[in-house]
């Protein structure tokens, strides 16, 4: 189902140093996503809630919303072990009942469908989804929406292309911000970057988000966040 090589041990590996110049920076706003996340949880969670991560990464933005809330199981999944050693660490601080999965996220959510023994209060993705083609964004949705519990969240933060942009002008644009305002990366950085830009990211527009969500049932879209580049949004969909 995932279109990316590049969640890989070998490109993680590889462009780790980028990354955390990026993660550094907070040239993705990072910082303020992980404060809108932290409001979320600890604002609609009062009791103990569960929570599963689609392409978990190092978990560094995760553990920042997680400090101080109501969680008592986390679940994250990447393909990348070095990634998953790494958030495993980041999440030492956290207390509560940790699983960590290296596979790819649709052989997992296939699984757990399948199984019918576990469901979730929140499930969450962050900067992933979008490497996905059309079709296997509607499949994805439809998964989650069997696996959420009732009232359940399904936290989408990604990149959003604008209503009538088309995919070419998204990667210009994309490029074009990176060119101007991430100036503390070398232009090796920006060239590995920018080369998984147009090769890897396919995002949709809001509206069709919201017209996959409400096909598998999910009840509203709310926009919690958009960046200043207006680029990547914080969307919650509820069930």
């Amino acid at each position: 189902m995932n279109n990316l090589p590049t969640q890989s041990d070998d490109y993680f590996k590889k462009n780790w140093v980028s990354y955390e110049k990026v993660l550094t920076n907070n040239y993705m706003e990072h910082q303020e996503i992980a404060g809108v996340l932290h409001k979320l949880l600890t604002d609609y969670f009062q009791k103990p809630f569960s929570l599963l991560e689609l392409g978990c990464g190092d978990a560094s933005l995760t553990v920042q919303a997680l400090l101080d809330t109501n969680i008592t199981d986390y679940t994250g999944i990447d393909l990348s072990a070095t990634a998953l050693a790494i958030a495993q660490r980041n999440m030492a601080q956290i207390q509560c009942r940790q699983t960590f999965i290296q596979d790819d996220i649709s052989t997992v959510l296939e699984e757990l469908a399948a199984s019918q023994k576990q469901s979730f209060d929140v499930i969450m993705s962050s900067f992933v989804v979008h490497h996905l083609n059309l079709a296997q964004k509607d499949r994805l949705i439809e998964q989650i929406s069997h696996l959420l519990k009732n009232q359940g969240i399904f936290i989408l933060i990604d990149i959003v292309r604008q209503e009538e942009e088309t995919q070419e002008q998204y990667c210009q644009r994309y490029s074009e911000n990176m060119h101007q305002n991430w100036t503390e990366l070398s232009s090796q950085d920006i060239s590995i970057i920018e080369n998984h830009v147009y090769k890897y990211d396919f995002p949709e527009t809001q509206a069709t988000l919201y017209r996959l969500a409400q096909k598998h049932n999910f009840i509203r879209l709310e926009c919690l966040y958009k960046d200043t580049s207006n680029t990547a949004q914080f969307l919650c969909i509820y069930n």
